[in-house]
């Protein structure tokens, strides 16, 4: 039994770390990123202090962090916990239902032959999951699901890089409430607010280093840098 809760905890394991990193994207992290954090997360490994920023910075990241590393540990000593019990020999040969198997595997195998299937199952999870299109499948169900529960409330930005004290680079969606849309880069201040438009995205066309006469209309992307944590609250507030 043992064996098969510690596979079960593997797929779990890596379930809640991609479920934490897709959280932590609709938080606006970039994809690559997310992924990262939320592993770090998860096994407790840590981040670097600029990423760190990241996650600190924003209320909502800091509880999917707390989450992860609740989480990691309690799956960590569990995986420990059963891993350690599989590798015992003739623990699990009486269990075995199939007809004469344990006169095939002698016990004192059994502890090498479940060590190969936990080698065998985790390739054949890692086959599967990055050679074929379930994982996109999963992580768009989880995406809808968290969206759809409202557990997470996606944003109309992405930080895309953090530089230190607080500042980095973000990729902005120009939606409906926000209150420099159709002004002037001029118009808008953002300049007083210490954000600077780096470029503009617009039907797929990019006009880097705009002039402060630029137009910026519904639906463009900016790319801006700035204060973070000013960012997020002044620009593009969600509904």
């Amino acid at each position: 039994m043992n064996i098969i809760l510690f596979l079960t905890m593997i797929i779990v394991s890596f379930i809640v770390v991609r479920i934490g990193a897709i959280a932590l994207q609709l938080t606006g992290l970039e994809w690559s990123l997310a992924k990262f954090q939320s592993l770090s997360c998860f096994t407790g490994t840590g981040f670097t202090t600029k990423e760190a920023e990241l996650i600190t910075g924003n209320s909502q990241r800091r509880r999917i962090a707390s989450v992860l590393m609740v989480l990691g540990n309690v799956g960590l000593v569990t995986l420990v916990a059963t891993f350690a019990n599989t590798l015992r020999p003739a623990l699990y040969l009486p269990q075995i239902t199939i007809p004469f198997v344990d006169l095939v595997i002698p016990s004192f195998l059994v502890k090498w032959f479940n060590l190969m299937v936990i080698i065998v199952f985790m390739f054949i999870v890692y086959r599967v999951f990055t050679r074929t299109n379930i994982l996109p499948n999963i992580t768009e169900f989880l995406r809808r699901r968290l969206v759809n529960k409202d557990i997470i409330k996606p944003v109309s930005f992405e930080e895309l890089l953090v530089a230190t004290g607080g500042y980095g680079v973000s990729n902005i969606e120009i939606n409906e409430k926000c209150g420099f849309k159709d002004k002037s880069i001029h118009e808008s201040k953002l300049g007083e607010k210490d954000i600077t438009v780096l470029a503009i995205e617009r039907d797929g066309e990019v006009m880097p280093n705009p002039r402060g006469n630029a137009m910026m209309l519904q639906g463009d992307k900016l790319i801006c840098f700035g204060k973070l944590d000013k960012m997020r609250s002044e620009l593009c507030p969600e509904t």
